[in-house]
């Protein structure tokens, strides 16, 4: 089946970019833009500003940087707003946060990170049970509070004339929530928050009032959220990009790297042992059950998805995965992921590989949020409605269409994500047969 190329909008004038949550790691993606548009940091770990893409044949000798290859919006652009339960501005929100060093990052941009001052936020404690704060709505109608959310966001664009805006989490993991009949079609959910639903979380009132407006959703955290039926259905039918959950950033990562080479080499897998000790708001939020269940469930599903113990039951049908997170206050954001590996290779003879990834979570974070930014403002201006496989590459837990498998591999999405660029922009797939360049023509 040919796909025609679409037609892509050009990305005129302001974009805005609406975080939900002002914690360490919006507060570090907006430091940190505001750094490389002055030209005092690099936006190292992003892949809109300093990836590149091959097109052609590798003899071609063409690889352009990804940014001046598709038409995507400028750091200059760029224009924030937030929502918080805390008040504290951007630069407050980063001091306490203390993932950047105050006089190299944060002193030189603080008046841009002070104007960054969060809206009142559509938080229910009931959710996020570690965390309440002062700067909230009145949480006793879920129909106000979506209202609400809408103003915001109207009232955004016209004081600070954006011409689009993409919305994006990076607040708390919610506690876990099964899909249920209030989520199945927008008839259902409508009426479920109308009646103050429990099953209706927050961050489903943001992604709601985000598709409302026709606004771009993101989701950096493992919710239940835009990944429900109605909502799933309501961007396509609206052609507004969507794309979660929960952004790949540490120990998922790693695992997305090393379980697709036991595979790719046929090597047994036994058990996979993980923990995690972080001291941020994240790592006290998980430290609630609830919630943790809703992180556990985004992290245990990558191994079986790559592995596929169904199909390999010699080698994958009895692993053993553990994933265990915990709070230590002293680590701040700067998290530990521990890993214990058995595998075995011929004749079944056993061996180990432990990984110690000493990392800085927000710094791993910020810059997928704002490549997701940036790439869902483009799918928008070329018209691809609905969800956005293509950035699974940025996700733990990719959402999917209906029928299919999330696909985990950390390489073959970054293939996906680049044929996905090459088909915006007119150019041929690149396969890496490479067949042609050993055949006489």
């Amino acid at each position: 089946m040919s796909v025609p190329t679409p037609t892509i909008r050009p990305a005129e004038g302001r974009l805005g970019v609406l975080t939900v949550g002002l914690g360490a790691v919006a507060s570090t993606l907006i430091a940190g833009v505001e750094l490389a548009r002055r030209g005092m940091a690099a936006p190292i770990g992003s892949l809109t500003q300093m990836g590149t893409i091959r097109l052609g044949k590798r003899t071609d000798g063409r690889v352009p940087l990804i940014k001046e290859f598709v038409p995507l919006a400028g750091l200059d652009d760029l224009v924030f707003g937030a929502w918080d339960p805390f008040p504290d501005d951007a630069y407050v929100a980063a001091s306490r946060a203390g993932v950047l060093d105050g006089p190299r990052h944060l002193e030189s941009v603080s008046e841009a990170l002070r104007a960054v001052r969060p809206m009142p936020a559509a938080f229910d404690p009931a959710y996020v049970k570690r965390l309440d704060g002062p700067n909230v709505k009145d949480r006793r109608s879920k129909r106000a509070m979506l209202e609400g959310i809408r103003e915001d966001i109207n009232t955004f664009r016209d004081a600070n004339r954006v011409d689009r805006i993409v919305m994006i989490w990076c607040g708390s993991t919610e506690i876990f929530i099964e899909p249920g009949s209030a989520h199945t079609d927008l008839e259902a959910f409508e009426a479920a928050i109308d009646a103050n639903d429990p099953t209706i979380a927050p961050s489903m009132l943001y992604a709601y009032a985000a598709l409302q407006e026709g606004i771009p959703f993101a989701n950096g955290a493992p919710n239940l959220t835009v990944d429900i039926p109605a909502l799933a259905r309501y961007a396509t039918e609206h052609g507004v990009p969507i794309s979660g959950k929960d952004f790949k950033t540490g120990q998922t990562l790693l695992k997305t790297v090393l379980a697709p080479m036991f595979k790719a080499r046929m090597l047994g897998v036994a058990g996979w042992y993980s923990t995690n000790i972080l001291g941020n708001r994240d790592g006290e939020v998980l430290d609630d059950p609830e919630s943790f269940k809703t992180k556990e469930e985004s992290k245990l599903g990558v191994l079986e998805h790559i592995l596929e113990p169904d199909r390999f039951p010699e080698l994958y049908g009895n692993v053993y995965h553990k994933v265990r997170i915990n709070y230590y206050p002293p680590r701040g954001d700067n998290k530990e992921g521990w890993d214990n590996i058995d595998i075995f290779g011929w004749l079944g003879y056993p061996m180990q590989i432990k990984v110690d990834f000493l990392c800085r979570d927000s710094i791993l974070a910020a810059p997928l949020a704002l490549d997701l930014v940036l790439f869902s403002d483009l799918a928008k201006r070329a018209g691809l409605g609905g969800i956005q496989e293509w950035l699974s590459f940025y996700y733990k837990s990719p959402q999917v269409a209906d029928g299919l498998y999330p696909e985990h591999d950390l390489f073959i999405q970054q293939i996906k994500l680049k044929n996905t660029l090459r088909w915006m922009m007119g150019e041929e797939q690149i396969t890496h047969l490479g067949i042609d360049y050993y055949i006489d023509s």
